[in-house]
């Protein structure tokens, strides 16, 4: 979901797309829509994060590559893996959430990428 937790953001991996859904205030859905349309035949976006600032990273399988969006969507930065091509999952993290944490499943290696914009604070449940 966004920061103002106002649209939920889905990874269509064989879309290849991700989709915004507006969420209503009683929690119902609004509009449904493609965000993002990826190239390729092999597979598409697959994990997602989401910055302070409200931008979107998307992990997108078989091409090694998490792209960094920003809050109106316009690509702003593309993180290419140095590992393989297999970037299936991405995180924010370190000690100032700037740092994306890639996973590269073809490796199995955990890729790490300084980024300028902090990752949105998530919190678990214990």
């Amino acid at each position: 979901m966004n920061p103002a937790e106002t649209h939920l953001f889905i990874a269509i991996t064989f879309g290849p797309q991700v989709w915004r859904c507006g969420i209503l205030k009683d929690g119902s859905v609004d509009r449904l829509g493609a965000y993002q349309t990826f190239s390729g035949g092999y597979s598409g976006p697959d994990g997602l994060a989401m910055d302070e600032e409200g931008g979107l990273a998307v992990a997108v399988n078989r091409m090694g590559s998490v792209f960094l969006f920003d809050k109106l969507g316009e690509p702003a930065f593309r993180v290419r893996s140095c590992a393989g091509l297999m970037t299936t999952n991405c995180a924010y993290g370190g000690p100032e959430r700037k740092q994306l944490y890639i996973t590269e499943s073809e490796s199995g290696s955990i890729l790490v990428a300084d980024v300028p914009v902090a990752g949105e604070k998530m919190f678990g449940l214990m």
